[in-house]
């Protein structure tokens, strides 16, 4: 200390100095594990709680929380205004709305991060989050928590982690619901409740849920929901495997026994398949099986469902080398992670508690990816099978398939390696996405939880996109259905090609077929927006039943079974006769045009003598061809009848014609309805915060593709049996079929609460888009007269000029008016 001089020790002088002079608030700024919370208790806080029960099937809370702070008494106030990822201010933003409270948030959604604004003397923090009532668990939203006494009612309590000691002004806005205040301390006013300087501890209250509200609540947790889905399957199930049986009685004897016997046989393995499946499904959800057993079976079952699809059916031995090499050895790479899971480090149980390792997550990838893959391979293998067994494959790829098969399955299996990593790339972010939510404010570790959450979802990969693969697979039995229908067309055309040409629609199996493709994709898709499960089995047989309904209506009104049975086979036996008819029908309309001309007093080609002569000659020719005891009504002329056949020789062709104009009339219908499910913030936050909600809105397209060209193939199968001369007449007879489940589902939602404008808003796309595509079948029937009309539009009112040309036109505007009206109104 000798060599010491005291001016070198100025600066620590200073230094102990500065820091002994400084406030306590000004020294702890620095100290990020303290909040300051006694400084909080001249903070102002307004906090409102909203409840809506009408802007989803299930109850929404709303709590929006202001809190204004005074800049000079809390430490941590200037922290509040720096960049919202610093970590000043999530600390700061901590403690003033969680405290110590480190409980994941798993209730609450947030549409953004509080809002903060620089008042001058203070600083205002707006903390807006929302939840919903979608089980009886606790709900815990902003400074909020809800609990449950018993089904219908519930109790709000107001336990801030923070901000105790502060002044509360607090407000209920109980939007219908039934307001109960236990602890008689609540003021009304404006239609809502307030309390003011009144002790935390005595805001709370008890509502109550309406029936309706609380009957879904109960409903969903209960077996019968279950059932409700399982019913469905079995009932699609017994109505395939119906639908096949009579398929197989009735075909032609001369065809191959075998292909016959194998045709049938798919459909029927794919019914009696599709509904243990679906039970299995049901079974592991309702249960709590542990994670290697769901895996495996998740595992086995789509290696079984590929292997029994056979898609090298009829082909040669190396295809069925080559698909069964894939799948087994997929197969085996996924249950090598559960029956050796010390390989990859991971427990017996598959469930770790702490942060899985790098290999453990590999396990958990190969699991996921192995049972992904074989799901999507069987959905491929069984659509392939179903192709080839109906002769819908094209034939260039089945020449590739015949020729290169292990080209062709390394392809499909690199491309469903692709989809399946998809699924489970969105699976992980959205699950981080999810963490990050729930955990905000908290930390991104949490401690021991962010391990054993990531732990949880990792196990769990194989069964959640497993049950979203098989969800749609009601357009895989369309497509079993309508293979099948098509091999008994083919089948008929080759054993009596000259009576299956003249018949007019599928009749007796064949009919069963059409009303179940009907019923599998257009009618089922309908009974989603019906919003309850329970219906789905009654929706799938009344589509069919009220198409049959319009099918026997169609045997006394439809404009071809009115010009008698006589007509049809005399008129319409043979293509020369159909050229005949449609010549017939082309000299109809000029003469009709040369009337016209007459009446309006101008130069015609011909006399009003001659023009009476030509159309008496026109009506003798159609009568020569009907049974004398029923002649056709007078009103009846051959264009209607040229209209009722359509444009093709085959009912099938019409059909497969239609479905190519309804699909394309479709797309802004399916645009539109996903436009409006994705409309509101909640449903914007599902995208990025739910496994399967991107994948679900690439999914629902292509369902609502498949349903508006189900339902044009159905039109164009029916055409000529449906009831009405007007062919808009004719779509909308099909829309009635839709239309009876449609209005039983609005009644019974319309008594339980439930919302079915979304509903009805799908019904009117269906009768656009069925409307449109009659109208197109209509022009493509006087397809040659196109070139002497000046446009498509003008063509359709020469068409229709003897119907009333200004009422069609005006019918297809009215429906397209009110469905975007609906669409208007829903969306805003």
């Amino acid at each position: 200390m000798k060599g010491i001089r005291w001016w070198q020790l100025l600066p620590v002088i200073v230094a102990a100095v500065t820091w002994w002079g400084c406030s306590p608030s000004q020294a702890g700024q620095n100290d990020n594990s303290k909040c300051w919370e006694k400084h909080l208790e001249s903070s102002h806080v307004h906090a409102v709680i909203r409840f809506d029960q009408h802007a989803e099937s299930s109850v929404s809370i709303y709590s929006d929380m202001t809190i204004d702070i005074p800049r000079t008494e809390w430490p941590l106030t200037e922290q509040l205004l720096l960049d919202k990822h610093s970590p000043q201010y999530l600390h700061a933003m901590r403690c003033l709305l969680r405290g110590q409270d480190k409980a994941l948030r798993t209730t609450e959604w947030r549409s953004e991060d509080p809002q903060v604004t620089d008042r001058g003397g203070d600083v205002r923090v707006e903390y807006d989050s929302f939840a919903r009532i979608t089980d009886y668990g606790r709900v815990r939203l902003g400074p909020w928590v809800i609990t449950s006494k018993n089904r219908s009612t519930w109790t709000a309590s107001l336990k801030p982690t923070t901000l105790q000691n502060s002044h509360w002004t607090v407000a209920a806005v109980m939007g219908g619901l039934t307001f109960d205040d236990t602890q008689n301390s609540a003021s009304p006013e404006n239609g809502k409740w307030t309390w003011e300087e009144v002790p935390l501890a005595k805001i709370t209250f008890d509502f109550g849920l309406p029936w309706q509200r609380w009957w879904v609540l109960t409903y969903d947790r209960s077996i019968w929901s279950k059932f409700g889905i399982g019913a469905w399957w079995v009932c699609g199930s017994f109505v395939i495997a119906l639908a096949a049986h009579r398929g197989r009685q009735r075909l032609p004897s001369s065809a191959h026994d075998g292909h016959r016997d194998s045709a049938v046989q798919a459909v029927l393995q794919w019914a009696l398949l599709s509904g243990s499946v679906a039970v299995m499904l049901i079974v592991l959800s309702s249960r709590q099986v542990s994670p290697p057993w769901s895996a495996f079976l998740c595992i086995s079952a789509g290696l079984a469902l590929t292997l029994v699809a056979r898609p090298w059916i009829g082909g040669t031995p190396v295809q069925a080398r080559a698909v069964r090499a894939a799948a087994v050895s997929v197969a085996a790479v996924g249950l090598l992670v559960i029956v050796a899971p010390q390989l990859f480090y991971l427990p017996p149980h598959l469930v770790t508690k702490a942060e899985p390792s790098v290999s453990a997550k590999v396990g958990y990838v190969l699991i996921g990816l192995a049972a992904v893959w074989l799901w999507l391979a069987a959905m491929t293998a069984w659509a392939w099978r179903f192709a080839r067994e109906g002769q819908m494959a094209p034939a260039s790829w089945t020449r590739r398939w015949n020729r290169a098969p292990v080209l062709c399955v390394t392809l499909v299996s690199l491309l469903l390696a692709a989809v399946a990593g998809g699924l489970l790339g969105c699976l992980c972010w959205a699950n981080g996405n999810q963490w990050e939510r729930s955990s905000w404010l908290v930390g991104r570790n949490a401690g021991t939880g962010h391990g054993a959450y990531v732990s949880k979802y990792l196990s769990q990969l194989s069964f959640s996109y497993v049950t979203f693969v098989f969800t749609y697979t009601w357009v895989l039995t369309g497509v079993a259905l309508l293979a099948l229908l098509r091999y008994r067309t083919r089948t008929r055309q080759r054993a009596d090609e000259r009576g299956e040409r003249s018949a007019l629609g599928p009749e007796g199996p064949d009919a069963l077929l059409t009303a179940a493709v009907f019923a599998f994709t257009a009618g089922l898709l309908g009974a989603s927006f019906a919003g309850n499960a329970a219906q789905y089995p009654f929706w799938l047989l009344l589509n069919i039943g009220s198409l049959f309904g319009v099918l026997w209506a169609g045997r006394r009104w439809s404009v071809l079974n009115r010009m008698g049975e006589a007509f049809c086979l005399d008129r319409l036996k043979s293509q020369a006769w159909r050229q005949e008819l449609m010549h017939r029908a082309h000299e109809f309309r000029w003469l009709e045009h040369e009337a016209r001309v007459l009446d309006k007093g101008a130069h015609a080609s011909m006399t009003s003598e001659q023009l009476e002569a030509r159309q008496r000659d026109m009506r003798r020719w159609l009568l020569t061809g009907c049974d004398t005891r029923k002649p056709p009504p007078g009103q009846m002329n051959v264009v209607d009848i040229a209209l009722a056949w359509g444009p093709e020789g085959h009912w099938w062709d019409n059909a497969v014609r239609a479905a190519r104009v309804a699909f394309w009339f479709g797309v802004p219908a399916s645009v539109g309805l996903l436009v409006l499910q994705l409309r509101s913030a909640w449903e914007w936050m599902r995208l990025s915060h739910e496994p399967t909600a991107v994948p679900e809105v690439v999914a629902k397209f292509i369902a609502y593709q498949a349903a508006w060209a189900a339902a044009g193939f159905v039109l164009g199968a029916l055409w000529r049996l449906l009831p009405g001369r007007p062919s808009p007449v004719r779509a909308w007879s099909l829309v009635l079929a839709y239309a009876v489940p449609a209005c039983l589902a609005v009644l019974l939602n319309a008594a339980t609460g439930g919302h079915f404008l979304y509903l009805l808003l799908y019904s009117l796309f269906m009768a656009v888009i069925l409307t449109a595509t009659s109208i197109a079948l209509d022009t493509a029937t006087f397809a040659e007269d196109q070139q002497y009309a000046r446009s498509r539009f003008a063509l359709v009112v020469s068409i229709y000029r003897l119907q009333g040309a200004a009422g069609h036109i005006a019918w297809l505007l009215g429906q397209m008016a009110a469905a975007t009206l609906l669409w208007q109104h829903l969306i805003g």
